[in-house]
């Protein structure tokens, strides 16, 4: 049987060289020292690793943990099923949460226990390989059923979008940010076509230099560059008749995007290392987190690919616009990881804190968040300490989109009785009263995520009269 893939990030060499010789008995194990040295492994990879161990301090800042954040985010953007581990000695609550909110699925701290990481790392191989089944079967299925949760009315948008765009010929430009279910939209749009028993290709544009991503798109000639030692045929030819979503389409490079504009305008594209021309219907479906409309003002994008590829256009929504959908999110991730243990109850305050936080990673952070607290809690009932504790802090207030603070601003401005510092302290009074809402009225806890000490938190409750709250 294959060995999971591994790859290991860590700028101790020493560290790294450790753990590789411990783990090879049963992890296919890559060891790269930084961001920048990660990235051109993983662009010059067949495979895709499965799993990652990330430690936080990479150069060139190590004492700093936002290199590491920055892993994750490029780890994700160039495989979105692969499970990271964060494992680090910057291991402060607040980076713990922000790795998790960034769609890590496990933290842990330096220096560690051989055998807890290898039950770790075995943990989410099987979380791994049990979703990659999951897929497979429904693919096998071909039922039709896509998979998008939700009863939010920007949800219902984008059902009706699905609807109207699935049979259109035209190409289509999925639009939003990281972790919202972009891939999962564009996959639903070849599931629900006509041509729906076609193949679907999936490339993700971030992922491979300039020359490989040309080779993996349009196919090439033996010999067309090192290494190239058969022709083989690209995912346009795969794709031909059926659909081939471009996954991150605002990092392809310039000198491609000519040749993909050429695929849109007739069809019409050339294998690498070849004269002939060839011709492919494929369906072309586009993602990506970026604004392409600032990246063409900024010169990093083409105007003109720009507007064949969004002929029709769909904006996922980020799920702190989603209201409702985060209680079903939370009943169906517990329902489709349930042979695996993930089998727990929030209590009401629980749910309540639920529905408050944001969730700024969005779906993939509610997926993890869920495996996490069924792996803790196992059969349990929750209270808001034991979920909070999964939730980034920084984010926890956040609860209303900006858009909609704006109109009420707006509103309450144009009334004649508007007193700000009124306003100033009631938006004071709601803050305290949602922390400690969210901390069960630990003020210790409450008055970390305000960012205020103790005092100052026991003193402002005073003067709003919550002390008997």
């Amino acid at each position: 049987m294959q060995k999971p893939a591994l790859l290991l990030i860590d700028d101790d060499l020493l560290i790294s060289e450790s753990l590789a010789f411990m783990l090879r008995a049963d992890f296919e194990v890559r060891i790269t020292p930084t961001r920048e040295e990660a990235r051109k492994l993983l662009q010059n990879l067949p495979v895709m690793p499965n799993l990652a161990l990330v430690d936080l301090g990479l150069p060139p800042d190590p004492h700093s943990p936002e290199e590491g954040f920055a892993m994750v985010s490029e780890l994700l953007a160039f495989n979105p099923k692969i499970k990271i581990l964060v494992l680090s000695g910057q291991d402060s609550q607040k980076n713990v949460q922000h790795a998790l909110s960034l769609g890590a699925v496990d933290f842990i701290p330096k220096p560690c226990d051989m055998d807890l990481l290898k039950t770790r790392l075995n943990h989410q191989w099987m979380i791994f390989s049990a979703e990659q089944h999951k897929i497979q079967d429904k693919q096998e299925e071909k039922t039709g059923d896509c998979g998008l949760i939700g009863e939010s009315d920007t949800m219902q948008v984008l059902f009706s979008q699905v609807r109207q765009f699935a049979d259109s010929p035209f190409p289509v430009l999925v639009m939003g940010e990281s972790g919202s279910g972009k891939e999962l939209v564009a996959q639903c749009l070849h599931t629900q076509s006509a041509h729906n028993k076609e193949s679907c290709m999936t490339i993700n544009c971030a992922a491979f230099t300039p020359e490989l991503l040309d080779a993996q798109l349009f196919g090439h000639a033996k010999g067309a560059y090192t290494g190239a030692g058969t022709a083989r045929t690209g995912f346009f030819e795969e794709a031909d008749k059926g659909s081939l979503i471009l996954d991150e389409i605002g990092e392809m490079p310039m000198e491609l995007q000519s040749k993909l504009l050429r695929v849109l305008e007739n069809g019409e594209y050339y294998r690498l290392g070849e004269t002939r021309v060839r011709k492919s219907t494929a369906r072309i479906i586009a993602s990506t987190n970026r604004d392409l409309r600032e990246e063409v003002r900024n010169g990093r994008f083409r105007s003109d690919l720009y507007h064949r590829l969004s002929v029709l256009t769909m904006q996922v929504p980020p799920l702190s616009e989603r209201g409702v959908d985060k209680n079903l999110l939370l009943a169906y991730f517990q329902q489709y990881y349930a042979d695996m243990g993930v089998k727990f109850q929030l209590d009401e305050d629980a749910q309540a804190c639920w529905q408050y936080y944001s969730f700024p990673g969005n779906v993939r952070e509610l997926r993890n968040i869920v495996i996490r607290l069924g792996a803790k809690y196992p059969n349990q009932m929750l209270n808001t300490t034991q979920v909070q504790a999964e939730f980034d802090t920084e984010q926890v207030l956040q609860s209303q989109p900006e858009q909609d603070v704006d109109a009420q601003i707006l509103e309450q401005i144009n009334e004649g009785d508007f007193s700000l510092d009124n306003t100033l302290q009631e938006w004071e009074r709601r803050y305290i009263d949602a922390a400690l809402g969210c901390t069960e009225g630990n003020l210790s806890q409450a008055a970390r995520m305000l960012g205020i000490n103790r005092t100052t938190l026991y003193s402002k409750m005073q003067r709003f009269n919550r002390l008997d709250d």
